[in-house]
This record gives structure tokens, sequence and C-alpha cells, in this order.
């Protein structure tokens, strides 16, 4: 039963949710995941993406764990673990290796050696490797190729994507993972896992923009052609639309937080212009009368500048207003309305929220947008294990799990 069970673990800053899924046959006999579990507490201890307290984080994540043991009914022993934090860096790489033999067929090793070509670049002496992801491979100057196994050629390249980030914010993360008794399947960096929960293939190849809206930062990632383009984490999220309440109000970030969730609303116009409200109602010692659409300006400003920096992102790789797909928003501020009404005016792109799709589960949670990162973790670790059909074929040839399997070795060795 262990061997069957996959848990998702996305620790953030102001939440950590748990996501339990089972393997089991569809109607077919094919392997599907099925979510038994999901559950979510407030996560102490955690601040833009990064352990500041390893006491209160651990005792967060070891909340969570209880519970969605208690639900499952099934002990939680291992979990695909989220990591994010502005100090995520990445960069493209090139590989090349030749094919010595007489029949010069391209064999699964030959991929390996390629993507370790690529995957020794200059790394800074305290970063590490999380992701080496193959983008495409060139066999004798043949462009585009998907997967070069069973091809014939005596020259192999490969463009990938290297994602590596500060060897400190592993070891913490790592070590307050261990310190509950929990091991680690590996660490996954959160744009790309809710992706995995929110796109089909034919989107990847289209072109779109997964933006997670955080508490502290926001992550995107963009594929084209079915490859990671781009992808970049902002300082901005949902707290500081929180932040922005509090000052425009003259109260408390609690008060602050309170009214956002009442009378959140990202679009002014959708507001009464009459609609209002006493802080006291919600808290305050001061009984002041305040208008429902002030609260939406304040909200539309910094919902506005996010937006904006993302386009600026999409700009770097010459893709602002030019995804046909558009954008999927996923994340808890995404309870807000009209987010998405503001995203689709200003990166001037079509916008949609996202929730997870490809798992069965009569957990309502489950088709929240702040469970997405979750639930991709559990698909991300259901494709490495090559339960289902090539999804993320990329992910499913050895090389890349070659550099999973080194950086579990490093992690194991933080063991205390």
């Amino acid at each position: 039963m262990a061997e069957e069970i996959i848990t998702g673990l996305d620790i953030g800053s102001s939440t950590i949710r748990v996501v339990v899924g089972q393997v089991v046959p569809d109607e077919t006999g094919k392997p599907q995941l099925h979510i038994t579990g999901a559950v979510s507490v407030p996560s102490e201890g955690v601040h833009k993406g990064t352990v500041s307290s390893m006491e209160d984080a651990v005792s967060s994540v070891s909340k969570a764990l209880e519970r969605a043991e208690r639900m499952t009914g099934v002990a939680v022993n291992g979990a695909w673990v989220s990591i994010a934090g502005h100090n995520i860096f990445v960069q493209e790489s090139h590989g090349v290796v030749g094919i010595a033999r007489a029949d010069t067929d391209i064999r699964e090793e030959d991929v390996e050696r390629v993507i370790e070509a690529a995957r020794t670049v200059a790394t800074p002496s305290n970063f590490e490797i999380l992701h080496v992801i193959p983008k495409s491979f060139t066999v004798d100057g043949q462009h585009g190729i998907k997967d070069p196994v069973g091809m014939s050629g005596i020259r192999l390249e490969v463009d990938a994507v290297i994602i590596q980030t500060l060897s400190s914010q592993i070891k913490n993360l790592t070590k307050t993972i261990y310190r509950t008794g929990l091991d680690i399947d590996d660490l996954v960096f959160t744009p790309l896992a809710t992706a995995e929960a929110v796109l089909t293939q034919r989107q990847k190849e289209l072109g779109v923009c997964v933006i997670d809206i955080g508490a502290s930062s926001t992550s995107m990632v963009v594929f084209e052609e079915g490859d990671i383009l781009h992808t970049a984490v902002l300082p901005v999220g949902g707290d500081h639309l929180t932040n922005d309440i509090a000052i425009g109000l003259r109260t408390s970030l609690e008060v602050a937080e309170k009214v956002k969730r009442e009378f959140g609303n990202a679009v002014p116009d959708d507001v009464d212009r009459k609609a209002q409200f006493s802080l006291a109602d919600f808290g305050s010692t001061e009984d002041e009368m305040i208008k429902v659409r002030f609260v939406s300006e304040i909200i539309e400003a910094r919902i506005e500048e996010l937006f904006e920096n993302i386009d600026d992102e999409l700009r770097k790789v010459d893709r602002s207003g030019m995804l046909p797909v558009g954008v999927v928003l996923t994340g808890a501020t995404m309870h807000l309305p009209g987010v998405a009404d503001v995203s689709k005016r200003v990166l001037r792109l079509p916008s949609t929220i996202g929730k997870p799709i490809g798992v069965t589960s009569v957990i309502d949670e489950v088709q929240d947008s702040a469970y997405a990162t979750a639930v991709g973790l559990t698909l991300w670790g259901f494709a490495i294990r090559g339960a289902h059909g090539g999804k993320f074929n990329l992910l499913n040839i050895k090389g890349v799990n070659q550099v999973a399997d080194q950086l579990r070795k490093w992690m194991k060795s933080l063991i205390p």
C-alpha cells in the first residue's frame, strides 16, 4: 500500500498544504491518481518561501502531516516537496557528445551522457542544481527532436534548462522536513509543479503562462512548443494587498485581512458606489465608515502593478501579448473577484483561473486553485514513476532522474 501512495507537500509563506494521492486503476485498467486527502494549516517559520525559524516550521509541517494521516488513515512516509523563493536561478545550457559505436544507434545511456554534459555548467559554489530539463535534442544537425533514442547519428546535442538555488535554502528546508520524520522523494520548483496540475500538453505546445500568486511572492513559468521558455519569481504576493489595505485604512493587519476577505474585489466598477462598512465590525477600536469601492481601488492598484511586472518578464522573451492560450492563474489570491479581469486588461491575453486536472477525488478542496501546487507535486511524482503515458515525457528520461538522484543523496547526508 505504501508504494501506491504519492504525497505532495507545498510549503508556503502563509499556508502549508498536504495532498495525498493513491495510484488506482481506471475503467480500462490504466493507473490513475486518486486524491484521498487534502489539508492545509497556517504556516509559521517560513518567510518569502524560505525557512526563517526551523522550530516553528517543523511544528507547522508536523501538524499538516498529522492531519493528512488522520484524514486518509494512511501513514505518510515520504513526500514531493515544493521549493520557491527569490534565490532560484535559471539558465540555459548546451551539451554535446559523440556516438562512437559502429551501429551509431542512439541509446538511453547516450541521452544520459549528453544531459550530464549540459549539467556541467559553471555553477556558483553556494548553489545546487535542482532540475536539468531537456528542451530539445539535435542529432547530426537535425534540430527539434524530442526523444532521440533509437535514431542513428554520430553527434548528439541537447538544449536544456538548468534550475538551481542556494545550497543553504535547500539545507534549511530539508533539515526541517527530516526533523518531522518524513523522507523527501524530491524537491520540485514550485511553478513547474503548479503547471503540471493545471495545464494540458496541448496548452504547453501552443504557448501559455502559468502565474501562481502566493502570499509573499508570485512565480511564473512560460511554456511554448512543450518546452520551458522562461520562468521568474517576483517579490509581490497576496500579503502585499493586505499591507496596502492596512496602510490605506490606517488599521491593523488583522483587520485589513478580514476586510480583504469580506469585501475584496480587484475591479472597482463592479462595486456599489454607495456601499460602506464600519471598521468596528472587523475588530477595530475605531468606528470609522469606509467605502467598499475605496478598498477595491487599493487592491486594483497593487494587482495592476503585479501584472505590469509580469508583462515586463514576458517582454524579455518577446511574448508580451503573444501567447495563444494566454495565462492561467493559480493561488489563494484567486479567491478575490476580478483578478482575472485585471490580468486580461493589463497583459492583453486570455486569462483563466486554473484548477487541477488529471486527478480524481471526492474532496472539494482539490478543485481550489490554492491547492494547484500541492496536487501538481503528486502528479509530478506520478509522472516520474512512469505511471502514466508520457504526459511529461522529458521527465521520464533517465538522465533527468540522475540529477534528482544526486540531489537526493546530497540531501540524505543532511539527515541529523
